[in-house]
């Protein structure tokens, strides 16, 4: 089956399984998947993901998820940039999710990267997602 939006669909994945309590959840491997995934491990909103095969042999990312006193630590997972309409900021304009408490995970031309590394290293590029 074709998707039109994978990053979308990895997003939808992850939040379908965290609302039936699931440990780990499995989505088709690709670049862009794992780069957003190294973010969400970096800023401590999954426990970490690895890579498999699956029954017919293509790869897989599995992505364990983190819990914190029963409750998802990840309360909010938005997408922002479809690719119906792409969102492009310069690093003054990329914004700040629920005050600093949240991420915007952006791609730039030194990578997948948060929001705050984005303005330390001083590069825009387009919003990906927006992690509270």
């Amino acid at each position: 089956m074709s998707v039109n939006d994978p990053l979308g669909d990895m997003l939808t994945r992850i939040r379908n399984a965290q609302m039936r309590r699931k440990s780990t959840v499995r989505t088709p491997a690709s670049k862009l998947r794992a780069w957003v995934l190294d973010v969400l491990t970096d800023e401590g909103y999954i426990r970490g993901y690895e890579k498999v095969e699956s029954a017919d042999g293509h790869p897989e990312l599995e992505v364990s998820l983190k819990y914190y006193e029963g409750e998802p630590v990840i309360r909010e997972l938005r997408r922002v940039s479809k690719p119906g309409r792409r969102v492009y900021m310069s690093v003054k304009e990329i914004p700040q999710v629920r005050q600093g408490l949240g991420v915007s995970i952006v791609s730039t031309s030194r990578g997948v990267m948060s929001d705050a590394a984005a303005r330390s290293a001083n590069v825009g590029g387009e919003v990906l997602c927006q992690v509270f």
